[in-house]
């Protein structure tokens, strides 16, 4: 479904800040794999999923989404195939918007613009049903603009925002980080529900271990640019945060504790 084959990105080629970002990735991802993807700061992480959505081109390397080759396709391009939220709460919507607006505006994404109502009576009855799932309220409150939201509420709706066109890939970038532990634990789970029901191929990038190996069926380990481990199914199930760390320390020789992985 999602293949990345031998991408490699540097980012200020030739000069004394020459850093090599990823060094020959190669990832598929088959429809449905909701992978997490944890890694020292540094490791690539976000690179990757910048790569992914075409805000970052790699310097060799291709790009495929059901075979199809994206890799020189422009992010605003594949708007109506990826779908992304970002660590910060802000970053997802236009808080001088209402609710509303911005979901109308995310209704839109990836397809043919025209003049003519952003927000008609049908549209608000849909915006509604889609935010009572998120249980937060906001189906009561389309006129609210979005700047007097929580940061729980703002993101929950961002996820809700990016997944309303049914996109291919959904990109989260530790969307969970900024967040207190309970509005982070509920986003988390709204996050595995709207997965589960939209079957979306998922790389969800976190630095906390134990929601790593909680969420998803998949895990990926990244440092210096490279993936250094990658299970899924009962091996994943059967693994620890020690056992993580464990083999950080055996793959590359180098010793790390919890709170390493989790800045």
């Amino acid at each position: 479904m999602l293949s990345l084959s031998q991408v490699h990105k540097t980012f200020f080629p030739g000069t004394v800040n020459e850093r090599r970002a990823l060094r020959g990735i190669d990832l598929h991802l088959d429809e449905g794999d909701f992978v997490t993807v944890i890694g020292s700061n540094g490791a690539g992480k976000s690179t990757v999923l910048n790569v992914i959505s075409g805000e970052l081109s790699p310097d060799t390397g291709t790009v495929s989404v059901d075979g199809r080759d994206v890799t020189r396709i422009k992010d605003h391009r594949r708007a109506d195939f990826v779908g992304r939220v970002f660590q910060d709460p802000m970053a997802g919507t236009a808080p001088h918007l209402t609710i509303e607006e911005n979901m109308a505006i995310s209704d839109k994404r990836g397809s043919a613009r025209w003049l003519g109502l952003g927000v008609t009576s049908a549209k608000r009855r849909r915006f509604a049903e889609e935010l009572s799932v998120l249980e937060l309220g906001l189906e009561n409150r389309l006129k609210a603009k979005v700047g007097l939201l929580s940061g729980g509420q703002r993101q929950a709706l961002s996820l809700l925002m990016a997944t309303f066109s049914e996109p291919r890939i959904l990109l989260l970038d530790e969307h969970t980080a900024a967040l207190d532990p309970q509005r982070a634990e509920l986003v988390t789970r709204l996050t595995e529900r709207v997965v589960t029901e939209k079957n979306l191929t998922t790389l969800m990038v976190t630095h906390n271990m134990e929601q790593a190996l909680r969420v998803g069926n998949r895990l990926m380990m990244m440092h210096d640019g490279k993936i250094i481990l990658d299970i899924s199914g009962e091996e994943k199930r059967g693994k620890t945060v020690r056992d993580l760390l464990g083999e950080f320390e055996r793959i590359k020789g180098l010793t790390l504790d919890d709170k390493t992985l989790l800045q």
